[in-house]
This record gives structure tokens, C-alpha cells and sequence, in this order.
């Protein structure tokens, strides 16, 4: 009976567990999440706990219960033992879904944590048991969101995890490590961003480019006439291109600088009215010669908008000043590149007989992307202003078809210079064989009646028989 006993009771063991374990393998608890903004001298954590599990372990999701919670369960100290200062900030609730559990409902709260005087922000020990001391399955992941002295200024790197022990039922530190940090890798990490920001961020290009557009053209009597010689037409870019860094940049520096904040909607409006101005000159002229001009002042509130990027990762004086550099940097590279790769295709469709159908209808395009933005940044939301952002997220499309396009251009310039060069060398033989028939017809050291006598004599001379040529020479 003790084997079929010993049968019986690991079968119902087996059955137990495997039904026991089913509900957790198919439906997972949400896990925890800390990201970490490393600064000079403090460092940020942003924590995210789901709901359920934080009423299991702390009996409350109200805010002041929560921020007392908090403080007691997250507790940073230094490698040599010495404790931090924690401040916990906001608290929201909020929606939100993970992969392998779809959607739940989740607590967000910041916290500051301060080490004390003379200790390293980059290497700590991270004592942090919220949820987990209470419910042993719960897991928290561990991540550096920003780290500007490593070069790190978007997307998380994992640091670690911290769960409970099973052995001895505790919950272990978190060592965190960063290694050294620089300002070089600082700098370049922002000339990096710069130059991503410009690329991805439709808005700006498009704005640069469409005043571009009527650059080779002439304006007469309220419409977009005939072409101007290649030189104007470059120096009108460039002046254009140059008004624009100058405005965007002193804009950019002076809100950084300042640490002045500006609400978000204004400015991203008066950058979606710029692009709507832009396209409506391209179709017909508003200010012609005078858009090196409109494009420093447009330059200020794209500027704006600019800082907002460095205005969210909390800099030191230091920092913001090489940050400011880089940054500006990255911007004006890449927005060299795109000018000079827009360059001939902008010179070549001027000449071509479709270029105004091709302008008109790059602005009317232009015009209505502008207007959803306009429409979705004053608080209308519009699919126009969502095909319109989607275009960022595809920058590479967008260098390959100007570089298309600049090759196109040059192929097309090539051949027509071949052309005119074969037109015109045809040319000059033509007249150097007519030259040449005159210059046998009146030499230089005869006058024209000279010559003319002797022609005729000459063709006398050749309609006269051999005989009397020849007693003629004689």
C-alpha cells in the first residue's frame, strides 16, 4: 500500500502543481521598473509600480501614504556604508500594459536621491524593497534612462534586477555601478543628438526646405517668373540657411542659458504657422528677397523648441554650456548635409518645364501637413498631423531620396553642359571656317577693294585657256 500511497500522492503533487503553476505562466504579475537620470551631483529615479500589488504590500495608494512608503523602502547608500538623501516627489496613477500581461494600472512617482558631501554619484548601493518584501513572485528592473557624463541621453540601459532571495528569504542591494564618466563622451554624445534631432524632427527640415524651394526663381508682378543665374540662386540659399542657424541658435542658447520655460503648445504652433507661411510663398511670393529675414525670425521660435530637449535633462552650468555646444553642432552638420544634397535638385527642377506644376504641388503637400499640425497642436487631433510626424521616423528614406535626387540632378546637369559644349563647338568651327574663307579673300595686308580687284583678277586669269595664262604669267 506504501507504493500505491507514494503513486497517489505524486500524481495529485504533480497535478497540483501543474494547475497551480498554469494561472501564473499564463497571466504574469507586472514587474516594477526604476530609471535612473544620473546627474552632477544627485541622481533621479523615476519609479513605476503596478497597482495591485503595491495596495498588497502597502495597504493604500493614497499619495501622502504612498511618498511615506516610499521614502522608508528606498534606501541608497554609499559603497563605504553612508546613507543618501531621498526626497519623493509626484505621485500619479496611470495606465499602462507590458508584453507578457497587457494592460493594468500603475503608480508613478519620482524621487531624488543626494549623496552626501564628497561621495561618488556614480557608484552606490541601491537598497530598495518596495512590493517585493511583501510579495515574494514581484521582480524589480533597474535601468539608466540619461547618464550625460557616459554619453547616454535616450533609451535605458539595465543596471540589474532586485527580488527576493529564496534561500534566505531577504531582499538583497542592488550594486550600481557606472564607471567613469566624462565631458567629452558629455559633448559628443549631444553633437549625436543634435543631429538626430534635426533628422527625425520633420517639422524643422521641412520648414528650411520649403523656403528653399522658390530660391532660383525671380519674382515679377505677384508670381513666381523666370530664373535667376545659379550663383544668385546659391547665395540666396546659403543666406537663407545662415539667417536660420543664427536664429534658431541664439534662441537655443538664450532659453537654455536662462532656464526659462515656456509652455509647449505656443511654440510648437508658431513652428507649424512658419511651415504654413513657407508653403504658401512657394506657391506665390509673400516676401521675395527678403527670406533670409523671415527665416531668422521663424529661426527664434524653432530655437525655442530646441531647447526643450536640453531644458528635460536637468544640467549642471557646466554641462549645459558643452551641451549647448555639441548640440548646435550636430544640428548645423546635418543640416548642412541636407541643404547641399537638396542643392542641385532645387537648381535643376527651376529649368525644367515641370518645375512650377512640382513646386506647386510640394508646397499644396506642404500647406496641408502645416495645417494638421496647426489644427493638432491647438488641441484638434487629425490623422493629417500623425502621417505627417511619421515621416521622422524614417530618416534614412529621407537622406537616401535626397541623395537620389542630388545624383539625378548632376546627371541631368552633366549631360546638358555636354550638350551646349557640343552646340557650341559646332558653332565655332563654322564661324573658324568663315573666318578663314575671308582672311584668304582679303588679307591683312591689303584693303577690302584691294582684294577685291585681285579676286577678279584672279578669276579672270583662271577663265582664260592654259596658253594664255601661261604668256599671261610670263
Amino acid at each position: 500500500m506504501r507504493i500505491p500511497s507514494l503513486l497517489a500522492v505524486g500524481l495529485l503533487s504533480a497535478t497540483l502543481l501543474m494547475f497551480g503553476a498554469s494561472p501564473a505562466s499564463a497571466h504574469p504579475m507586472p514587474h516594477s521598473v526604476v530609471l535612473l537620470d544620473v546627474h552632477d551631483t544627485s541622481v533621479t529615479a523615476a519609479l513605476e509600480l503596478p497597482v495591485t500589488d503595491l495596495r498588497t504590500a502597502a495597504g493604500s495608494t493614497d499619495p501622502a501614504a504612498v511618498r511615506s512608503y516610499l521614502t522608508a523602502h528606498l534606501r541608497p547608500v554609499t559603497t563605504d556604508g553612508r546613507p543618501w538623501t531621498v526626497t519623493v516627489g509626484d505621485v500619479a496613477l496611470r495606465e499602462a500594459e507590458q508584453t507578457s500581461t497587457g494592460p493594468y494600472q500603475e503608480l508613478t512617482a519620482s524621487a531624488t536621491l543626494t549623496p552626501p558631501a564628497g561621495a561618488d554619484v556614480r557608484h552606490f548601493t541601491l537598497r530598495y524593497d518596495a512590493i517585493v518584501h511583501q510579495v515574494v513572485t514581484h521582480v524589480v528592473l533597474v535601468a539608466v534612462r540619461r547618464d550625460w557624463a557616459a554619453g547616454r541621453t535616450a533609451g535605458a540601459a539595465a543596471v540589474g534586477t532586485i527580488q527576493i532571495d529564496i534561500r534566505s528569504m531577504t531582499v538583497p542591494p542592488l550594486t550600481v555601478d557606472l564607471g567613469e564618466g566624462s565631458a567629452w563622451r558629455g559633448f559628443a554624445a549631444m553633437v549625436k543628438l543634435g543631429g538626430e534631432h534635426i533628422l527625425t524632427g520633420t517639422d524643422h527640415l521641412l520648414f528650411l526646405l520649403i523656403l528653399l524651394l522658390p530660391a532660383p526663381l525671380l519674382a515679377a508682378r505677384g508670381r513666381w517668373r523666370s530664373t535667376v543665374r545659379p550663383r544668385t540662386a546659391v547665395t540666396r540659399i546659403g543666406r537663407t540657411t545662415l539667417a536660420f542657424t543664427a536664429g534658431h541658435s541664439i534662441a537655443l542658447a538664450v532659453s537654455a542659458l536662462t532656464r526659462v520655460e515656456f509652455p509647449a503648445w505656443p511654440v510648437e504652433a508658431f513652428i507649424a504657422a512658419s511651415i504654413l507661411v513657407g508653403a504658401v510663398h512657394a506657391i506665390r511670393p509673400l516676401f521675395p528677397g527678403r527670406e533670409a529675414l523671415v527665416a531668422g525670425v521663424f529661426g527664434l521660435g524653432h530655437g525655442m523648441a530646441f531647447s526643450f530637449t536640453l531644458a528635460e535633462m536637468r544640467l549642471s552650468t557646466g554641462q549645459l554650456a558643452l551641451s549647448l555646444l555639441g548640440f548646435n553642432l550636430g544640428i548645423e552638420l546635418v543640416q548642412l548635409l541636407l541643404v547641399a544634397l537638396a542643392l542641385p535638385g532645387l537648381l535643376v527642377v527651376a529649368r525644367l518645364r515641370i518645375g512650377p506644376a512640382l513646386r506647386i504641388t510640394v508646397a499644396a503637400i506642404t500647406a496641408t501637413a502645416a495645417t494638421g499640425w496647426l489644427a493638432d497642436r491647438l488641441g484638434a487631433s487629425n490623422p493629417v498631423a500623425r502621417a505627417a510626424d511619421s515621416a521622422g521616423s524614417h530618416p534614412t528614406a529621407v537622406l537616401a531620396l535626397l541623395a537620389a535626387s542630388a545624383v539625378a540632378a548632376g546627371l541631368w546637369a552633366a549631360r546638358t553642359h555636354r550638350r551646349e559644349n557640343g552646340v557650341s563647338a559646332a558653332g565655332q568651327r563654322r564661324k573658324t571656317v568663315r573666318s578663314g574663307w575671308v582672311a584668304w579673300r582679303w588679307p591683312a595686308s591689303r584693303s577690302r577693294s584691294d582684294g577685291f580687284r585681285v579676286s577678279r583678277t584672279a578669276v579672270s586669269t583662271a577663265s582664260r585657256s592654259p596658253d594664255s595664262a601661261s604668256r599671261s604669267r610670263t
